[in-house]
């Protein structure tokens, strides 16, 4: 009998059912998050040229159809990322209770209760005139983004998406501390539960 190799992993790929039997991760609808863009202003789904396939959606029934197809698909959790109308340099439409994802929340919860967990995008840069995840200020000749007014501005959009419904906030500015700011502020309004 040979001595090599002492371990035989091969064995446990001796067919398909021994491989689904053991395997680490199996892979279905249900582990997917699908992102989802929500527009002001549009009353039907528009095409976004640089994402062939992908749409952006009005806050209509034409969104709650989308969604109730994908979550027929075995689709459960669903990413919202915001496209306002109105845009200024301190991003107020994204902490704002009628702004656009706040109102796709309560939409969306109101039609498909918990069985479909809500993550929602959490940054400035589209809410903004000046396009940065965080607030721009002049400091001497030049501009800066301030830390630290960026943190107080993103805790505000946080408690905001939570109160309308996200199960979990998505931080995606990169500001230092961010995290944490977004933890502190959740827990301090009561938002316990919701995930970051």
């Amino acid at each position: 009998m040979a001595t090599f190799p002492v371990i035989r992993p091969r064995r446990l790929r001796k067919n398909k059912l021994i491989r689904d039997l053991v395997a680490e991760t199996q892979l279905s609808n249900t582990d997917l998050i699908l992102p989802i863009f929500v527009k002001e202003g549009i009353n039907e789904p528009e095409e976004i040229s640089s994402m062939p396939g992908v749409r952006r959606y009005p806050l209509n029934d034409k969104l709650i159809n989308f969604i109730e197809q994908s979550y027929e698909n075995g689709i459960r959790s669903i990413i919202l990322f915001g496209i306002p109308s109105y845009k200024d340099h301190i991003a107020s439409s994204a902490y704002d209770k009628n702004g656009i994802i706040q109102m796709a929340l309560r939409m969306i919860k109101e039609t498909f209760k918990d069985n479909l967990i809500l993550i929602t995008d959490e940054c400035t840069d589209e809410y903004t005139t000046h396009g940065h995840c965080g607030i721009v200020k002049q400091c001497n000749s030049s501009y800066i983004i301030d830390n630290d007014e960026s943190l107080k501005v993103h805790a505000k959009i946080a408690i905001s998406q939570a109160e309308a419904g996200a199960d979990i906030i998505a931080p995606s500015s990169m500001m230092d501390g961010v995290v944490g700011a977004i933890r502190r502020a959740l827990d301090e309004a009561g938002f316990y539960d919701t995930l970051i």
